[in-house]
């Protein structure tokens, strides 16, 4: 679907204000059957409320539409490992790879809304594919329930160590002098780098040449052996290259410098104010789920973060705690999904 690697080349010309709107991307009660007649009541409880009373009864699946290894899969297998004790059920991970989890995601939103399907959802699967591909296979506002935000990672402005470019500054000013010139790479057609590199040269109003891989293995390869320029990747991905010296960092993509380059300056920083982007996952399930399922699983997802061991381990590898209420995770999901349709249009990206 996403094609082999191709070269397209991207106009600076947005509307006014345009950037500014799309950079303004912001981040049930629980009721039980009780009383002192329970036991007879309960008999003619209908099923499915007895089932999330005593939910959950049996092993849960959270289903990952990326391959093992990746930032998601990481995210997923800490929780889950935390999860068990949290809901006294295993959590077992499932990988469904395709299509940049869409595939994984269109066939949890088909599943049984019991809470026993879970999946773990990307900016990518959650808020940029739906909004650019040519035939949409599923509606995440409509078709899935929220249920938390449990990390983001900050993305990272790259070059490989002997780029000529030392800062973010030099390497735009070259590319306002040489429109086209400037090669930036992604790990596909309409992902988060995709954008963060489209939104980048926007902001600063330079013309540079997408290059989309079929993969972030592949982007980062090339990269690092000079076949492109420069990449808006995921700092987890990055961040072992940068401390080794094979990668030069010029700039986080986050309002505020983080604590793993501490002194990298933010793309915000550098003279574009109000500019950020992030890859955040979220845990859903399929649309109808139950309000008191799905504030079970928050509260244990909430616990599962704030336990040290996990906590540990995601800023070891480089992401940022996630957290709050369902709620709050709706809110997100609309927002998103509505910033990075209008980057869509402004950059004429689509799928077929």
């Amino acid at each position: 679907m996403f094609g082999p690697l191709f070269r397209a080349s991207v106009s600076a010309r947005w509307p006014s204000g345009e950037i500014e709107r799309m950079m303004d991307s912001s981040t049930s009660r629980r009721r039980l059957f009780t009383g002192a007649t329970g036991f007879v009541a309960a008999s003619f409880f209908p099923a499915d409320a007895r089932a999330q009373a005593g939910y959950p009864d049996r092993p849960i699946t959270l289903v990952d539409g990326f391959v093992p290894g990746g930032g998601s899969d990481i995210v997923a297998r800490l929780l889950a490992s935390k999860l068990r004790s949290e809901l006294g059920q295993p959590v077992v991970v499932e990988n469904r790879p395709g299509a940049s989890g869409t595939v994984a995601m269109a066939g949890v939103l088909r599943s049984r809304p019991d809470g026993y399907t879970l999946a773990i959802g990307t900016i990518s699967s959650l808020s940029v594919l739906p909004q650019v591909m040519a035939h949409k296979p599923y509606d995440p506002l409509a078709d899935l329930t929220p249920i938390l935000l449990v990390a983001s990672v900050p993305q990272v402005v790259v070059v490989n160590e002997n780029s000529p470019f030392r800062t973010l500054r030099e390497l735009l000013d070259y590319a306002k002098a040489n429109p086209s010139k400037l090669n930036f790479a992604s790990s596909g057609i309409a992902t988060s780098q995709h954008l963060a590199g489209e939104l980048l040269a926007r902001a600063a109003g330079v013309e540079m040449t997408h290059v989309p891989y079929r993969g972030s293995g592949q982007a980062l390869a090339d990269l690092m052996a000079g076949q492109v320029d420069l990449n808006v990747d995921t700092l987890p991905t990055n961040l072992p290259h940068i401390r080794g010296g094979k990668l030069r960092a010029l700039a986080v993509t986050t309002p505020e410098r983080v604590e793993w380059l501490p002194d990298v300056a933010t793309v915000a920083e550098l003279g574009f104010p109000g500019f950020d982007r992030k890859v955040w996952y979220m845990i859903v399930g399929p649309a109808g789920l139950p309000a008191p399922i799905v504030n079970r699983l928050a509260s244990a997802l909430n616990a599962a973060l704030a336990a040290p061991e996990v906590a540990q381990r995601l800023r070891e590898s480089g992401f940022m705690l996630g957290g709050g209420t369902p709620a709050s995770a709706a809110a997100l999901l609309r927002t998103e999904n509505e910033s990075n349709a209008a980057i869509a249009r402004a950059a004429s990206i689509s799928v077929d």
